[in-house]
């Protein structure tokens, strides 16, 4: 009997062993799930992009390389990626194959924050855009409902293919938001499209006479994209516009006489366009503003519905 007493101690000390090591892995490997998902936070606050995306921390494991640490991140989808990065130890910088190195030292709560400040920011900018850009479109051509609490103020290219891919999701758009939705169209001619510019200063020559002669042209430029040419881009337009109703000769003094005070306050219009488009930082085209929120490139319906759905709340 003696001897079972004096095993007791040495059993207990091997379950209070077996259970300190069992809490020190489940505290290594809490440790580890926290550096995981500190890091993809950090990740998140540099490439907003990534939020949208199914996103995964491989394992992180030393590296080798003294002070650094390697790991991956894996974006799921039809084509699956996988981004290696090396992370100093300490979590404060982390690499990839390109590009300097990205802070990754702030906390949850500090990222959180962070985000917050930038919402704020993005939306007294909206704010400021959409009480200037409300300025900039007083008078001009809107397809739509006029009185509609959503505006899209879009700068676009005639000649360039993604504007007219962006145009047909437009046209979407108003079809389905009917009583909610405005356009309103901006020039922004790319200076390597050589008939672009000819065209947007023929259609303000247009709008000045008739609001619907200028979708005309709009729709006509870009449904025959293939067909019109530096050489040809007046006369298309003159077809295009035989059956408007506008005074075509009036017309042809304001889109091809670079002489008359028509012409250049057409060509001012389409340069006043270009100027504002590049002071709020539309760099490409298509590029629209939904109550001042900016959306870059030829989207689908689905990146415009969310921005629709937040410009409704807008005060007017």
């Amino acid at each position: 009997m003696t001897r079972y007493y004096k095993l007791i101690p040495v059993l207990a000390l091997g379950l209070i062993v077996g259970t300190l090591a069992c809490c020190s892995a489940a505290a290594e490997d809490a440790d580890l799930e926290a550096r995981k998902s500190k890091i993809l936070t950090n990740l998140k606050l540099h490439f907003p992009q990534l939020a949208e995306m199914d996103i995964t921390m491989g394992e992180i494991t030393p590296s080798g390389f003294e002070g650094l640490d390697q790991g991956s991140f894996i974006i799921a989808g039809p084509r699956r990626q996988e981004q290696p990065f090396l992370v100093s130890s300490d979590d404060t910088k982390l690499y990839m194959s390109r590009g300097n190195p990205l802070d990754v030292s702030r906390s949850e709560a500090d990222v959180k924050a962070e985000l917050e400040r930038r919402t704020a920011e993005k939306e007294k900018q909206a704010v400021g855009r959409r009480q200037e850009l409300a300025e900039a479109i007083v008078g001009l051509p809107v397809r739509g409902n006029p009185e509609a609490p959503v505006t899209i103020v879009e700068f676009s290219d005639f000649q360039y293919p993604y504007c007219a891919r962006g145009a047909k999701t437009i046209d979407q758009i108003v079809e389905k938001y009917p009583e909610d939705v405005k356009l309103v169209f901006k020039h922004l001619p790319l200076n390597f499209h050589p008939w672009a510019k000819s065209a947007a200063i023929a259609s303000v020559c247009a709008g000045e006479q008739s609001h619907e002669a200028f979708w005309t042209l709009h729709d006509q430029y870009y449904g025959n994209q293939k067909q019109i040419t530096p050489d040809n881009v007046l006369a298309k337009s003159k077809e295009y516009l035989k059956d408007s109703g506008i005074d075509l000769e009036k017309w042809s003094a304001c889109a091809e006489d670079k002489e008359s005070e028509a012409n250049k306050a057409a060509v001012a219009a389409v340069e006043a366009d270009i100027a504002l488009a590049g002071k709020h930082g539309v760099r490409g085209t298509p590029g629209f503003f939904i109550n001042g929120r900016f959306l870059s490139g030829a989207q689908p319906i689905t990146a415009f519905e969310p921005l629709i759905a937040e410009a409704k709340n807008d005060t007017p």
